[in-house]
């Protein structure tokens, strides 16, 4: 591939996917090179979901992530002619009438009440158990990240946009005017690796802690859930009586073998609210790119010249990434200064 172009994008999860997309608009050119089947995107449950329903508190930047989310992903199905996004409603279980009793008292304020649905649902799925009820989350869906992930690296291939291929720093050639790798030349490279970024010789791999989730693949014939369902766990409807429960959250082990402790834990965990008869198709697992203080690494760091970061999205990568790759573009080709708790410089 000979090629001059204003990006080299390396990793192709939900981060750098966003990126293309922004810099495509933009009338950017860019090459993506990226190994497949190893991105967290790819494993992920991909929830859109405004709230922490632990605590009935929204995340980060919920209003503007889910709105830019939202537009996003109903765009990109149209580009690609693919169904990968559904909104689909959420219910939340509450174990006692002191979660109840903090819904309501949560649904009344004023920067919840758009996500949060006043009244206590009643369920009414006899398989479910949730004797205290259920609360609806509004604004919530699920992405089905393999499909999108899948699709949209056909698409760049029919661009010829794609090195499908592991990225070798060392045959990255840096000078103050340009970006050499193989027989590609850029005005600039953004790293968006997720947890690879640990590996990146231009990367403080202490910034990135990672952070292990394992989940299933259930089949359930009985079960006939239509919402995402959240107790100790998640409950995603995948269609055709399949469904991914998790996840697990694992900081000591840094491989990508599944567990049978994990499996054993989010086996019991689902039989503790639903009753139905079910079988085990599949078991996953993906590192997460956490940081300490759970905000995304974006930037550039003191030094690099036209080497770009994208980087620490944790478990919120599906609602945050568009809105992100925005406010980094923004940042490169405008000089819009990021806000501080995303900028990498944070960290140095």
């Amino acid at each position: 591939m000979n090629k001059s172009v204003d990006y080299i994008i390396v990793g192709l999860g939900i981060a750098g996917l966003s990126f293309c997309e922004i810099a495509e608009k933009n009338n950017k050119t860019f090459v993506v090179i990226d190994q497949p089947f190893c991105s967290a995107t790819r494993v992920s449950a991909g929830i859109i979901n405004p709230m922490v329903l632990k605590r009935f508190t929204p995340v980060w930047n919920a209003r503007q992530h889910i709105a830019t989310a939202f537009s996003f992903y109903g765009k990109l199905e149209k580009k690609l002619n693919l169904s990968f996004f559904k909104e689909m409603p959420m219910c939340r279980v509450f174990a006692s009438v002191e979660e109840q009793n903090n819904w309501t008292v949560a649904a009344d304020k004023k920067k919840l009440s758009a996500f949060l649905y006043p009244r206590i649902l009643k369920n009414n799925n006899k398989f479910i158990h949730a004797p205290f009820g259920l609360g609806k989350v509004n604004f919530t869906g699920v992405i089905n990240t393999e499909k999108l992930l899948n699709g949209y690296q056909n698409f760049l291939l029919k661009e010829k946009k794609i090195l499908p291929e592991k990225f070798r720093y060392d045959l990255l050639q840096i000078t103050n005017n340009s970006i050499n790798y193989k027989n590609i030349k850029a005005k600039k490279i953004v790293f968006a690796e997720g947890f690879s970024a640990r590996s990146n010789p231009f990367f403080n791999k202490e910034l990135i802690i990672p952070n292990k989730g394992e989940f299933l693949v259930i089949k359930a014939p009985g079960l006939k859930l239509e919402a995402l369902l959240k107790s100790s766990i998640f409950i995603v409807p995948m269609g055709d009586d399949f469904y991914k429960i998790g996840a697990t959250y694992n900081r000591e082990d840094f491989s990508f073998e599944v567990t049978q402790k994990a499996k054993k834990t989010l086996i019991s965990k689902f039989k503790q609210v639903v009753s139905c008869n079910f079988s085990v198709t599949n078991q996953v697992a993906g590192m997460r790119p956490t940081t300490l203080d759970r905000r995304p690494l974006l930037g550039d760091l003191p030094k690099q010249n036209n080497i770009f970061f994208f980087t620490g999205l944790g478990t919120r990568g599906i609602i945050s990434a568009p809105a992100l790759a925005q406010k980094l573009f923004k940042y490169i080709e405008g000089k819009k200064p990021l806000e501080k708790e995303i900028d990498i410089k944070r960290r140095c």
